[in-house]
């Protein structure tokens, strides 16, 4: 996809992976508990979900991970370079990643935005995202891993408070 003479989206390389990796974390996106290179190995390893890379002169500006499950599709680590915001990148990676959904018969699409991240919510509402009234639960299903995370959570919250 196309959208500005300089840039195209398309899916992500095997040449690009640890440079997608390294744009999340700049941008803020990674969290201790959610490892991206098993996040991104999974998509590597499934037909229902890939990263979409929006690049610009030979570089990457901005990567989003998306996928669906046969009946809605979801959006996940979507950043943008922070040298390249407000220009149109990341409208274009929601649009792409939406696109990608539409085309597997996916009607909606689900993303999860951390409730503190007013920014991010911003943006989404501007897109026409609305907030579903439903509460996002989850279990960690290895007792090990969480409590580990529960460790990793609490100390995160300590220490960007």
């Amino acid at each position: 996809m196309t959208f500005d003479a300089d840039i195209v989206i398309g899916e992500m390389t095997g040449e690009e992976r640890e440079m997608v990796i390294a744009l999340w974390s700049r941008c803020g996106l990674t969290r201790p508990w959610n490892d991206p290179e098993a996040d991104v190995t999974l998509v590597e390893t499934t037909e229902t979900a890939t990263i979409l890379v929006a690049r610009a002169g030979g570089r990457i500006v901005g990567a989003a991970m998306t996928g669906h499950d046969g009946h809605r599709g979801a959006l996940y680590y979507l950043g943008v370079d922070p040298d390249q915001r407000r220009g149109g990148v990341g409208r274009a990676l929601v649009r792409a990643a939406e696109d990608w959904c539409r085309s597997r018969g996916a009607p909606k699409v689900n993303l999860l935005v951390r409730s503190e991240n007013q920014a991010v919510l911003a943006f989404y509402a501007a897109l026409g995202y609305l907030p579903t009234n439903s509460i996002s639960l989850y279990r960690t299903l290895d007792s090990e891993r969480a409590e580990w995370e529960r460790a990793q959570k609490e100390a995160w919250a300590a220490a960007h408070d």
